[in-house]
């Protein structure tokens, strides 16, 4: 059901605590989902088909995983999870089901927001494939928001680590048409360029494209970061990032996850 992948030094997370952090994490944002488990030496990860999926198959998986790594969900530093933006009943599955889990182990949540992830997984991927050549100072982190809509939220270099210069907002395919789109020192990441192709402006020839999914494995690689930072939230504050304001899960959805998800931390 998933692939595990030893733990090599390039795909472990960065900051205080690396070396000895103990996490879960999961993002069920987008179409497709995406788990990752850390026992301090180790690193495992799983991306399968989400959306509809994702109710029934991510606590079955997670537990799967954890139990591969020999790991106890009360071990964990804690519990990462993608709080948003992305699919409404992603974000709702994901924070029931980290509410959950963190209430019957008795470890905090950590939420991640999905853009910080994806222009994480971009810089990931950007070291990987180009080693010698310097990370671009801007970075454009872009998602399907669907509705004829995009998230977008822009990141500037700080160090070797990519920072937020403002929230993320929606924008209309149409709406990219702006002066940072040509910056040759950008770089645009996202799952936006095959789905609104028809719709997107033209880009520059020199601009640089890399099509990306926020995954758990780069939240691996913030949590440190940002437990340092004081981020972790008792498991009750396990809540979503909307930037449309709309639910697509009921309260008795949400509620019959986290029961799941309680069951299976007990």
């Amino acid at each position: 059901m998933h692939s595990a992948v030893p733990f090599m030094a390039d795909t472990a997370p960065t900051g205080a605590g690396a070396a000895t952090g103990r996490w879960l994490a999961f993002d069920t944002s987008t179409e497709r989902m995406s788990i990752a488990v850390c026992d301090g030496e180790r690193l495992w990860q799983h991306e399968s088909a989400g959306a509809a999926l994702t109710s029934t198959t991510l606590i079955p998986a997670l537990m799967q995983m954890l139990d591969v790594a020999g790991l106890r969900l009360n071990q964990l530093d804690a519990i990462a999870f993608g709080r948003g933006p992305g699919s409404f009943t992603g974000l709702r599955t994901a924070c029931a089901v980290a509410q959950g889990l963190a209430l019957g182990a008795g470890v905090p949540v950590l939420p991640v927001d999905t853009l910080a992830a994806l222009a994480e997984e971009a810089r990931f991927a950007w070291l990987k494939m180009h080693p010698q050549t310097a990370l671009p100072q801007q970075l454009s982190a872009m998602l399907d928001a669907r509705m004829n809509e995009i998230y977008v939220q822009h990141f500037c270099l700080n160090g070797s680590d990519y920072q937020p210069l403002a929230p993320c907002t929606l924008v209309p395919p149409q709406g990219l048409a702006e002066a940072w789109l040509s910056d040759p020192s950008r770089l645009l990441t996202g799952n936006v360029f095959e789905v609104y192709a028809d719709r997107l402006p033209a880009l520059p020839a020199g601009c640089t494209v890399l099509p990306a999914l926020p995954t758990a494995a780069a939240m691996l690689r913030l949590a440190p970061a940002l437990m340092a930072a004081g981020a972790a939230r008792p498991p009750e504050q396990a809540l979503p990032l909307y930037v449309r304001d709309k639910v697509a899960q009921t309260t008795d959805e949400r509620a019959q996850v986290q029961r799941a998800a309680l069951a299976a931390a007990q």
